[in-house]
């Protein structure tokens, strides 16, 4: 037999207390790693690949600079990001997610978070962001780009930098940003400005620290009364 209306009724309800205790949790184990940036990539990408060694070779730079490192926790991007940070200064964090073809954490993690729910997981990914650095990848790092830009757009988040690695990989996407959603008024002409994009990992690290230059890398009282209503 099927389960019942209210059978699936109560599972619903009770839903909610494990979607609050995945927040709970992820407040309470990252509100201290500050400041730190959030880094995404295909986690399709072989440790052999040349983004993979550049992946690891800017969180490194991060790490070794004072910024704890956040990755999706997964293989590809996500490890060399982790294992990059893991070898520098600061803090190597990543937020792992079940899938239905289970994702195992990568071993180079300080601190490791799962989700069961992508949406928890992205505010984590968002709310103590310093920065984010977009390496290739597919749909889920698209999503998280995608995310972060409108957040931005709408004032719902800070400004932060938001850079994006390997312009050979993201040039047609800016293109057609500008060609298609620019040219038809879907977006306004300053909000590309939001991002960057950048080849070199020394780069990305000194562009990170040029828009703090007159900044403080803590969020105003303003911005982190605008950030809990993420």
């Amino acid at each position: 037999m099927g389960r019942s209306k209210d059978d699936l009724l109560n599972r619903e309800s009770w839903k909610i207390f494990q979607i609050m205790a995945e927040f709970v949790e992820g407040f309470e184990r990252l509100s201290e790693i500050r400041p730190s940036v959030s880094i995404f990539g295909s986690a399709r990408t072989p440790p052999d690949h040349p983004w993979y060694g550049k992946a690891e070779a800017i969180a490194r730079r991060l790490s070794d600079a004072g910024f704890s490192v956040v990755s999706g926790g997964g293989p590809g991007i996500m490890e060399a990001a982790n294992k990059g940070a893991h070898a520098g200064k600061s803090l190597s964090i990543g937020l792992n997610i079940e899938l239905p073809h289970e994702q195992d954490p990568n071993p180079h993690q300080d601190i490791s978070l799962t989700f069961r729910h992508f949406f928890t997981r992205k505010v984590m990914f968002v709310k103590y962001a310093t920065a984010y650095v977009v390496l290739p990848g597919g749909f889920g790092t698209l999503d998280e780009l995608a995310e972060i830009l409108t957040l931005i757009q709408t004032g719902k988040s800070r400004r932060i930098p938001i850079i994006l690695v390997e312009s050979a990989f993201w040039n047609g996407l800016l293109d057609w940003f500008r060609a298609s959603l620019e040219a038809n008024g879907t977006i306004s002409p300053g909000d590309l400005d939001l991002i960057q994009v950048i080849d070199e990992p020394k780069q990305v690290v000194d562009a990170i620290f040029d828009f703090y230059r007159s900044r403080s890398f803590e969020p105003s009282e303003e911005e982190k009364e605008r950030m809990l209503r993420l």
